[in-house]
C-alpha cells in the first residue's frame, strides 16, 4: 500500500485493513514531504510523524519510510512484494501519468474499495467551513449562536458540522474494524477517555505511553457524544462525528475497545462494569461537569487515577491551526 497519509483517517484505515485481507504480510509506503509537495503541495504533517501516524495502524506489519511517488517493479522486488495494493481512485504524477502504470501492466497491482463518506479533502473543508469563528468571541457572533442551538435538535436541527459528514454508520464497519478480543485474567484494565477528533499523533503518543504502564494492557477508551465534545471544546468541535471516532480509534493497534458515548464523569458502575484497574488522563486541561465537578473524582477517589504525559504538545486544535495556515 503507498500514499502521502498526510492526515491519516479512518477511510486510509479501511484501505490498510482491506489491503492487509488481501495478503499475509502489510507493507505500507510512505512519501517524504519533498515528494509529496513535489505532487501535491505542503503536507499538514512532517515525515516522521506520518511515518509513526502510519505504523500506529494495527493493519501494518511494516512501514517503507521514503517510497517513491511511483510505485515500480524494482520497489516492489526490493521489498519482496508479490502485489501492491491502491485505492479505487487514480493517482496521477505532476506531468499526468498514472503512478501504478508499471505494476499493472506486469499484473501486480490489486485495488481495494474506497471508504465512502470521508476524504482528506472533506476533512479539511470541514475544519475551513468555520474558520472565522476559531478568531472572534463566539459569544459575540450571533450567527454563530444560531448553529450552537441547532446542535442535535432533533431530525430538524441541521448542524454546519455533523450535517457536512458524509459516513453512515454500520454494525459491519464496526466488527471489521473491532479487536473482538475480551480481557484475559493477569490483563491491566485501564480506561482513558476523551473526544478523539481527528485522530492524530498526538493521541497515537498519549495511547503509546499508557500501553507501556503494563505488561499487559487492555485499553478502553470511552468516547463522548458530539454535544458532549461540543460542550466542553466549543466553536465547531467535534469535526468528526461519534461514528467517524469510533472507527479511528478501533484502528489504533494501542487500543482493544471502544465505549461509544461515554459519560463524560468517570462512574462508580463504569469503573466496576468494566473492572477498571487504572484510569488515565493526558496533560491537557479537564473541563468540569455540567454540576462544575471534576469527571475524575470517582477513580481520585479509589486511587487509581494517573496523569500521562504523551511528550507531545499536538492537539485537534493546532492541526486545525495548521490547516488554516495552509489552507
Amino acid at each position: 500500500c503507498l500514499s502521502s497519509y498526510d492526515m491519516v483517517h479512518y477511510g486510509h484505515s479501511n484501505q490498510l485493513r482491506q489491503a492487509r485481507a488481501m495478503g499475509d504480510y502489510l507493507i505500507v509506503g510512505v512519501h517524504t514531504d519533498e515528494e509529496i509537495a513535489k505532487h501535491k503541495g505542503p503536507p499538514v504533517f512532517t515525515q516522521e510523524e506520518r511515518y509513526k501516524m502510519v505504523q500506529a495502524i494495527k493493519w501494518v506489519d511494516e512501514i517503507a519510510p521514503g517510497a517513491p511517488y511511483v510505485t515500480t517493479l524494482e520497489t516492489l522486488d526490493k521489498y519482496n512484494c508479490d502485489f501492491c495494493v491502491h485505492g479505487d481512485d487514480i493517482t496521477l504524477t505532476v506531468d499526468g501519468k498514472d503512478t501504478y502504470e508499471e505494476v499493472k501492466t506486469a499484473g501486480r497491482y490489486r485495488e481495494c474499495k474506497r471508504t465512502q463518506g470521508v476524504s482528506t479533502t472533506d476533512l479539511v473543508g470541514r475544519m475551513l467551513l468555520m474558520t472565522k469563528a476559531h478568531h472572534s468571541n463566539i459569544d459575540e457572533d450571533l450567527d454563530y449562536r444560531k448553529h450552537t442551538d441547532n446542535f442535535g435538535k432533533g431530525p430538524k436541527g441541521h448542524s454546519p458540522w455533523t450535517g457536512v459528514s458524509q459516513f453512515l454508520q454500520t454494525s459491519q464497519k464496526i466488527i471489521q474494524f473491532a479487536s473482538g478480543k475480551e480481557p484475559q485474567p493477569g490483563d491491566t484494565i485501564i480506561y482513558v477517555a476523551g473526544a478523539f477528533d481527528l485522530f492524530h499523533i498526538g493521541h497515537v503518543d498519549f495511547l503509546e505511553k499508557v500501553h507501556q504502564l503494563s505488561e499487559r494492557p487492555y485499553i478502553i477508551a470511552g468516547l463522548h457524544f458530539d454535544q458532549e465534545v461540543n460542550r466542553y471544546k466549543g466553536k465547531n468541535y467535534p469535526i468528526m462525528n461519534i461514528h467517524e471516532r469510533t472507527l479511528s480509534v478501533l484502528a489504533c493497534r494501542y487500543v482493544s475497545e471502544v465505549v461509544i458515548g461515554a459519560p463524560y464523569a468517570v462512574t462508580a458502575d463504569l469503573l466496576d462494569h468494566f473492572r477498571v484497574t487504572l484510569v488515565c488522563h493526558g496533560m491537557t486541561e479537564v473541563v468540569s461537569d455540567k454540576d462544575g465537578s471534576d469527571p475524575y473524582e470517582e477513580p481520585k477517589r479509589r486511587g487509581i487515577f494517573q496523569l500521562v504525559d504523551s511528550g507531545s504538545n499536538l492537539t485537534t486544535d493546532l492541526i486545525v491551526q495548521r490547516i488554516i495556515k495552509n489552507r
